[in-house]
């Protein structure tokens, strides 16, 4: 039996339509709305692979580590190739267990992306550049406010600790992404409580040592549990707000 032209496009069609039809229940009448859309993401989760190649971290982001399956949307190599694993608008598997802010699921309200690093040298020029474009892209496109870009130590302290120390967090927020210490703001006041401002800014507080070393590796760059007073100006300007200017007085 030969399909005429006409009824082989028309069954193609069909199948088409019935490919990218939405899920639907069959238990309810389907009545469709167009007030909805996507899923979408809130924040953006810089890793490092702690691998040897791009080619080892492909197979891995596409089969599993030692953890089960893992995943990541996108992969910067050291070279700057940008490769793309999961669509934005799927959830794909990078962040594990964590939470950052209100976000608890942090796999269901993120992007992220994995740069090739081994954790122990620094990241090269064209990798960064490279992020930096993919950044703007997302935080542009997907209207994720650009403050919101975290390491992945950052919403898993002591279980996770990359993008590692050597990472330029303060090349990203001179770009204009993820936070960094206002330098107009006041020493910290008498009383400054800086769990809560590590809460403030977005960190789980419940193992207060695992969170301080992040803190303390995100923005200085070092380890250790205990803030001194440096940490402690560091995140005073982070959660230090200036008091509106007042008008004058007519």
């Amino acid at each position: 039996m030969r399909f005429r032209p006409a009824l082989l496009l028309a069954c193609l069609v069909a199948l088409s339509a019935c490919t990218h039809a939405p899920p639907r229940n069959p238990l309810a009448q389907w009545v469709p709305s167009d007030n909805h859309d996507a899923r979408r993401a809130v924040l953006i989760v810089v890793h490092y692979t702690e691998q040897d190649s791009v080619r080892q971290s492909l197979h891995t982001l596409r089969t599993r580590n030692s953890g089960g399956r893992v995943s990541a949307h996108y992969l910067i190599g050291d070279d700057g190739a940008l490769y793309q694993l999961v669509s934005d608008e799927h959830r794909a598997w990078h962040a594990g267990a964590g939470s950052w802010g209100a976000i608890g699921d942090v796999n269901s309200a993120s992007i992220g992306i994995e740069l090739d690093n081994d954790g122990r040298e620094p990241f090269s020029d064209a990798q960064i550049e490279s992020l930096l474009v993919l950044l703007e892209d997302l935080t542009t496109r997907l209207r994720i406010p650009r403050e919101n870009v975290i390491g992945h130590s950052d919403l898993a302290p002591g279980r996770k600790v990359d993008p590692g120390a050597l990472f330029p967090w303060k090349r990203l927020a001179e770009a204009g992404f993820g936070i960094w210490p206002d330098p107009a703001a006041p020493p910290p006041p008498p009383g400054f409580d800086p769990l809560a401002a590590l809460r403030q800014i977005g960190y789980p507080v419940d193992r207060p040592e695992a969170t301080i070393h992040a803190f303390r590796m995100r923005f200085r760059g070092l380890d250790g549990s205990v803030l001194d007073d440096e940490d402690l100006r560091i995140l005073h300007a982070l959660t230090w707000t200036p008091l509106p200017l007042l008008s004058p007085a007519e």
